[in-house]
């Protein structure tokens, strides 16, 4: 029995040794597949649906068709040139072309305690959602030539610099000690930036403030908004890269701000309209995940409380007051959502990070939210001057906009020769 105890301490510390030297781990790789797929649906079919369900029935069909072209290309960037630039060395602005066409990266390079191949495919899945949300400001009005050509151009050109500045460890908001745990500046700001940004310089739909525009398909969008939700647990819970305790709590404070912001967007609209609407509750939900995206591993369960209340709070008056006020048309609230939900998310997580949850010693609450402050400006002026660039670009190349006879008839029929009956 002493012989069969010293064997099980012989392989006990074996195990640890190789655990330290950075050997596989089957239970954070088991972990880390789901969340990648779970990632994955958030935009096929999470955004897609979504997206759908808000848009006018003639142009259904253009929005899944985006999500879906988006995720083909970006999968071709991303493996091509674009996580080389994330998160392969360089400098503080930019990786280098190391691993370009992941020509560095084998079957059993490692990062951290999975296979480096997974970690890359885990990020892929966040660079196709990014451009994915930002379409929501231009819908059924962009060509999707233009679109296609545009979201390549930006997922190099925005994407991957604000990633490696945040995920980095060369990256200067990384080493200025920027806390976005899985997203809100470097997914949710810069897409809603750059889908402001973008719907400003396309111009207004026809009709816009003078016919109604209503979602033609509410359970399609709540469908959708599920997916999402659903898939959310793959995006903050898996970007711990472990199954472990944190991982853990960053899945529960999401759930607890999405049911917090989407009852504080219901009560919004009761007391502003008094009655209660499904797409004011799933864009609720969607305000809260994405709030809590930033913060989703630093914060407790009460903090969560009050980030989604204040996602949810922040975020209707950002889709229902502010694109009005200021006279832009933010078609399904890309930035009204994401764009002031992952401000708020981002400057809260300055205010409740928590070394109760990380474990270590965390800044003093003014010096981490002026942090805070400094990457949400970053992101927000980098973004908009690229897009602004990008969109440019692209116009001089090809057009942005269809013209008002296909705007009319519908993207559907004039830019796939298809329709939902």
């Amino acid at each position: 029995m002493s012989w069969l105890k010293l064997y099980l301490f012989a392989l006990l510390a074996l195990s640890s040794s190789a655990w330290a030297a950075g050997e596989i781990n089957a239970a954070d790789v088991s972990w880390m597949m789901v969340a990648t797929t779970l990632v994955l649906f958030m935009t096929i079919p999470g955004i897609a649906l979504f997206y759908a369900g808000m848009v006018r029935k003639k142009n259904v069909l253009s929005v899944v068709m985006q999500s879906f072209a988006i995720c083909c290309a970006v999968t071709i960037v991303w493996y091509a040139v674009g996580y080389s630039l994330a998160f392969s060395g360089g400098n503080w602005f930019i990786g280098n072309f190391d691993n370009v066409f992941l020509k560095n990266i084998q079957i059993d390079t490692m990062h951290g305690s999975i296979p480096e191949m997974l970690f890359m495919m885990f990020q892929m899945t966040f660079a196709i959602l990014t451009p994915a949300l930002m379409c929501g400001a231009f819908a059924e009005r962009i060509k999707f030539s233009a679109l296609f050509l545009f979201m390549i151009l930006w997922s190099l050109f925005c994407y991957a610099p604000v990633c490696h500045w945040v995920w980095a460890d060369e990256g200067w908001l990384f080493k200025a000690g920027a806390l976005d745990y899985a997203g809100g500046t470097v997914v949710h700001i810069n897409a809603g930036v750059a889908g402001l940004i973008a719907c400003i310089y396309l111009g207004k739909r026809i009709g816009y403030g003078k016919e109604v525009m209503a979602p033609h398909n509410l359970v399609l969008a709540l469908t959708g908004a599920c997916f999402l939700w659903i898939g959310w647990f793959g995006f903050n819970g898996g970007s711990g890269l472990a199954a472990d305790s944190r991982s853990v709590m960053a899945i529960v404070v999401s759930q607890i701000a999405a049911a917090a912001a989407a009852l504080t967007w219901m009560i919004c609209e009761y007391i502003v309209n008094k009655r209660f609407t499904v797409l004011g509750a799933i864009s609720g939900a969607v305000a809260g995940l994405v709030a809590i995206t930033p913060a989703s591993g630093f914060v407790t369960p009460a903090a969560s409380l009050f980030i989604g209340c204040c996602g949810g709070l922040v975020c209707y008056f950002g889709a229902t007051r502010l694109k009005y006020k200021l006279g832009y048309d933010d078609s399904l609230d890309a930035f009204g959502v994401h764009g002031v939900g992952g401000i708020v998310g981002a400057l809260l997580t300055g205010v409740f990070a928590s070394d109760m949850i990380t474990g270590e010693t965390m800044k003093p609450v003014a010096e981490q939210l002026w942090i805070q402050f400094e990457s949400v400006i970053a992101t927000f002026i980098y973004a908009a001057v690229v897009t602004y660039i990008l969109l440019k670009i692209v116009d001089l190349l090809i057009g942005l906009r269809v013209s008002a006879e296909e705007e009319r008839v519908g993207l559907d029929l004039s830019l796939h020769g298809e329709r939902v009956e």
